[in-house]
């Protein structure tokens, strides 16, 4: 009787003078759940002491992407009677996303497929970033009730103008082109050219640094196709650059091209209390010095989300149901200033040291 060998849910290897992690759920299109969190951890900690480890390269299982984001389902499930565990799992994610931001060794991510979410967290924190033709990239949050995370609070107001402000009140998944115009990637690979570029990085010496890795990539990086969305970054710039959600809705209304009126369609669906603790979120991030400050703040942020109806409701309509027709708990008009007020502070320890 042939026996059968279940594989982890994160693939550990050494390939030549690479270190891989190998992202295995796909049939939840990669989805991050606690053991994954700890097991990438682990690795990065075994790779970063390996004198034989020249660089880390994250990839995911399957066809259809490297990671569509966290384990929501289970966040759903346990947040209103062990809301602890919901807390511990975001805990945990956002030290690793900070640990790859200033890890020691050039951290290579290809963002092949479905990246979304806490797939942006492990991927757009690294410091050589690879999108292909299949590249469908987002920050989709304010669709389930939730906010921007895993950084993103750090990483969108960095995109030239009011893109990123754009992409976490909206949304919208994007490809190539504009994920290396937001600065969430950096280089354009065919996908057909992904196996040469893996078997590259793997033949490089041991003491191969980031310029070496650079160098590989550009040997197999080609010109992204064109983004039809990057033809509207004059209206969203000008549209976005305002600090409360009702002034962006108000721009979009008086623009009234179909851009302005497909985009004002979309934040219209979103949860109202979502938009406006994401904006609130990403000018603070604006502001911010460090990463680890966006961290610290939005880890604040999930432990209000524990208590969120609009969350709940989010994650029952797009993951539980999947009627993609949430009721949410209130208008914008609606939203009062102490709504927000439980998403800025929490009780438990920081992050990273003291507050």
């Amino acid at each position: 009787m042939e026996m059968q060998t279940t594989l982890p849910e994160v693939i550990v290897e050494r390939q030549g003078a690479i270190g891989r992690l190998r992202l295995n759920r796909p049939r939840a299109l990669n989805s991050l759940n606690l053991a994954m969190v700890r097991a990438i951890a682990a690795a990065l900690s075994d790779f970063e002491r390996d004198p034989t480890i020249a660089a880390v390269l994250i990839t995911g299982e399957g066809e259809r992407g490297l990671c569509a984001g966290g384990d929501i389902r289970m966040i759903y499930e346990s947040g209103r009677e062990r809301p602890e565990e919901g807390a511990q799992f975001w805990r945990e994610e956002f030290i690793v996303n900070s640990r790859i931001s200033a890890y020691s060794k050039p951290y290579v991510a290809i963002m092949d497929g479905i990246v979304m979410g806490g797939g942006v967290g492990v991927s757009a924190h690294g410091s050589h970033r690879v999108v292909t033709e299949k590249t469908r990239l987002a920050m989709p949050e304010t669709g389930i009730g939730y906010f921007t995370d895993v950084g993103a609070t750090w990483l969108l107001p960095r995109a030239p103008g009011e893109f990123g402000t754009y992409l976490g009140l909206t949304g919208r998944d994007i490809g190539a082109a504009a994920a290396i115009h937001a600065r969430l990637a950096d280089s354009f690979v065919s996908s057909h050219r992904l196996n040469e570029l893996v078997a590259a990085l793997a033949s490089l010496s041991v003491s191969a640094t980031a310029k070496d890795i650079s160098a590989t990539i550009a040997t197999f990086s080609s010109e992204a196709p064109a983004s039809a969305l990057l033809d509207h970054v004059a209206l969203i710039d000008r549209c976005f650059a305002f600090d409360t959600v009702e002034e962006i809705f108000g721009a979009l209304e008086k623009d009234g091209s179909d851009f302005a009126r497909e985009t004002l369609d979309l934040l219209r669906s979103r949860s109202a209390i979502s938009l406006k603790l994401t904006l609130s979120l990403l000018r603070a991030g604006r502001a911010s010095a460090t990463l680890n400050e966006c961290l610290e703040r939005e880890y604040a942020a999930t432990i209000g989300m524990l208590s969120n109806p609009d969350f709940y409701e989010g994650v029952r309509a797009a993951v539980i149901d999947k009627d993609r027709n949430p009721k949410w708990s209130v208008a914008l008009d609606e939203v009062r200033p102490q709504a927000l007020a439980r998403f800025e502070r929490h009780d438990g320890a920081p992050l990273f040291g003291e507050r």
